[in-house]
Parts: C-alpha cells; sequence; structure tokens
C-alpha cells in the first residue's frame, strides 16, 4: 500500500511540474500540440540538419504541424545561391499527403526593434501573414518553434502584440550562446533586433542555447562555443549518419536528395525511386532537444541499457529518465543581440532555459535514441485520410 501511494504521489508531482514549467500533454492520446515551425531552411539545402529535422514535425504523431515558415535572409540566399526550401517541405507533404503551408518571410533585417517591415516586397510578407493567420483561426493556443532568425515572430508580434499574446502558447527560441560573450552565435547574427525584440519582449520564451558558456565548455574538452558542450545548450553530434539507410525508404530517398543537394526539376518523382546515400559524416545537431519537449516525450535509458525517445506514458519504473527540462530564468538582452540568463526562484517569470544536466551522457543517450526513433517513422503511419 506505501509503494502505490508514493507512486500516486510522484506521478501527480510529475504533472504539477509539467503545468507549471508549460510541458506539452504527456500522452500520445491527448490533443495533439499545435505548432508553426519556423526554420533557415534553404534550397539546395544550406545545413542538411533543417531537412533531417523537418522529418520530426510530420512523422511525430503528438505535432499537429500548423505551419512551415521559411527564414529566409538574403546575404545566405545570394552570397551562397539559395533560394527558400519550398521544394522540401512540397516534398514532405507529398510524402505524408498533407497540406501545411509554406511561406517565406523578408529577407532583410529588421531596421529598429519595433520595425513591422510593411515596405517588404509582397511575396516576402506571406510568412508574417500565414504566422497571424494560423494564431487568428486557432482555437488553442499555438507552440512556435524558431530554427533560424526569430525575425518572424518577432514582426509578427510587432503587428499584432495582442494576438501573440493571447495565442502563442510558448516560443521555442534556438540561439544563442549560453552565457557566453565572446563570439556571435549564427542565428543571432541573422537579426540581432529580432533576438533582443522577442527577449525583451512579455511573450513566454524557452532559449535553448545552440553554443556552450566558457568554463562549462573548456571542461568538456572544448573552447568554440558553437560546438561546445554544457548542460544548458542543445548541441549534439551523431559521428556515423549511416542508420537513415535503414529508414523508411521514402524518407531515405527524401534525406539522399537534400544530402546530395539535388536539383532535379522532377523533385517529386524523385520520392518515388529507390536510393541509398553514403551517410558515414558527422551530422551535428541542435534541434532535438526542442521536439522531445514540445511532443512531451521523454528521453530515457532503459534497463538493457538501450536509449529511446518514447511518449511519457510509456515510460516505467525501471526506465531512467535523462533530463530535457525547461527550467525558470530571467534573461537580460543586450543592444546587440548578446544575451545573459539566471536562474528565477519565481513560478511566474514568462522566460525558461534548457537543461540537459550531463552533456556527454545527454549526447551519449542521444546517438543511440535518435536513430531509433527516425527509423521508426513511417509516412502511412501519420497520412490524412
Amino acid at each position: 500500500m506505501k509503494i502505490l501511494v508514493l507512486r500516486r504521489f510522484t506521478a501527480g508531482l510529475a504533472l504539477a511540474l509539467a503545468s507549471v514549467f508549460l510541458l506539452t500533454p504527456l500522452s500520445a492520446k491527448a490533443a495533439k500540440t499545435p505548432v508553426i515551425d519556423v526554420t533557415d531552411l534553404y534550397h539546395p539545402c544550406q545545413d542538411i540538419g533543417d531537412n533531417f529535422d523537418l522529418v520530426t514535425a510530420y512523422a511525430l504523431p503528438e505535432i499537429d504541424l500548423r505551419a512551415v515558415i521559411l527564414d529566409c535572409t538574403d546575404e545566405w540566399r545570394s552570397g551562397s545561391r539559395l533560394d527558400p526550401g519550398f521544394i522540401p517541405v512540397t516534398q514532405l507533404n507529398y510524402l505524408f499527403n498533407r497540406n501545411v503551408p509554406c511561406a517565406t518571410i523578408p529577407w532583410q533585417r529588421m531596421k529598429t526593434l519595433d520595425d513591422t517591415m510593411l515596405d517588404a516586397p509582397a511575396f516576402q510578407q506571406a510568412g508574417i501573414e500565414l504566422i497571424l493567420r494560423v494564431l487568428r483561426e486557432s482555437k488553442e493556443p499555438v507552440h512556435v518553434l524558431s530554427f533560424g532568425s526569430a525575425r518572424a515572430i518577432a514582426v509578427a508580434f510587432n503587428r499584432d502584440p495582442a494576438l501573440c499574446r493571447e495565442k502563442i502558447k510558448l516560443i521555442y527560441l534556438s540561439a544563442g550562446n549560453s552565457n557566453y560573450d565572446q563570439d556571435f552565435e549564427h542565428n543571432v547574427k541573422l537579426d540581432r533586433l529580432a533576438i533582443v525584440r522577442l527577449l525583451r519582449s512579455d511573450l513566454p520564451i524557452a532559449v535553448y542555447p545552440c553554443g556552450a558558456d566558457n568554463a562549462d565548455s573548456i571542461g568538456y574538452g572544448v573552447k568554440l562555443a558553437p560546438f561546445s558542450y554544457c548542460p544548458n545548450n542543445s548541441y549534439w553530434k551523431m559521428p556515423n549518419s549511416d542508420f537513415i539507410n535503414q529508414m523508411d525508404p521514402r524518407l531515405c530517398r527524401y534525406l539522399v536528395y537534400a544530402f546530395q543537394r539535388e536539383s532535379r526539376a522532377d523533385f517529386l518523382r524523385a520520392m518515388d525511386e529507390k536510393k541509398t546515400g553514403d551517410f558515414k559524416g558527422v551530422h551535428y545537431v541542435w534541434e532535438t532537444g526542442v521536439w522531445i519537449q514540445v511532443s512531451g516525450r521523454r528521453l530515457v535509458q532503459h534497463a538493457d541499457g538501450t536509449c529511446r525517445i518514447i511518449p511519457a506514458d510509456r515510460v516505467v519504473v525501471s526506465d531512467r529518465v535523462v533530463p530535457n527540462d525547461l527550467r525558470p530564468c530571467t534573461v537580460e538582452a543586450r543592444d546587440d543581440g548578446m544575451f545573459y540568463w539566471q536562474p528565477a526562484e519565481h513560478a511566474a517569470t514568462k522566460k525558461w532555459i534548457y537543461y540537459r544536466g550531463d552533456a556527454v551522457e545527454n549526447e551519449k543517450a542521444l546517438q543511440d535514441a535518435l536513430p531509433a526513433l527516425y527509423k521508426g517513422f513511417h509516412p502511412d503511419a501519420r497520412m490524412e485520410k
């Protein structure tokens, strides 16, 4: 009886903590989590991680993907001969039999903190308008994920702050370094004013630093912040991605198309072909912690030592949960886009910081868990009838 009472108490405590930290539903049986994915996805691919991670948005059964916003910056588009990633989004819509709307945003940086960018070309207005339309039409607050400059979200907030306050459940901001002021991280440099605008706003934001802080990164033997490890940053690496050849053949073909930077005109017909690729190189990853959190899943180590990313209601007593948490904090953003966070003792804060505990243990667990997750993805399982 005492054991039963203890288990009930533990379960109740877990649910209470989930509510405090704005975690998403704890069961795959619960309502799906509405998501807007803002990603600096280009074609041909600029960073294969963007193509790779977008599969998760389509494949996880807990996710209701409402829109994909292509966060394009002109210097990357013109300097590297890239265009917004309409083709990879269209390919995933084709594979999953979906019709997720997609649009790009203004390609120039914000000029002021309150810039509404209404002077941008009409084609580049569509992404901002799509964010606001999804928010207006949603019956419940929406989770907004930012894997890029955050310009789209900042401008949407400038245009309709009341709507954003009402309908944004939580912004997952993947950007910056964790309290490290000697190196500006890539996403911050894409649009410094956008980062400042969001972090100084009263919107609820979960910060996922891409780079590590100096002290802890040196402790892990790496001194370059964007490719370093600490308890509060999201970076990890997959030493060998050959498991992609063991994925569903259609998803494998999608990733081969991206990895090999194909540009053939029949990009949908290409998805129906069988083709493998050479994925033996190191794959750098920043987004996994966000997708685990927004889906309400857990990263666990089973009793047999294997690690998996599973729905929370499938965690058993013998599983050891690897930290993938959000902790309350305060954030101070400088004018140049650099920001610093501190732990907050009060639950009333609207800012949270990612926490994964031992970064090396986290990476080792993900190196086992993520391939298993991706090999279990099948487009037919998410088909919209």
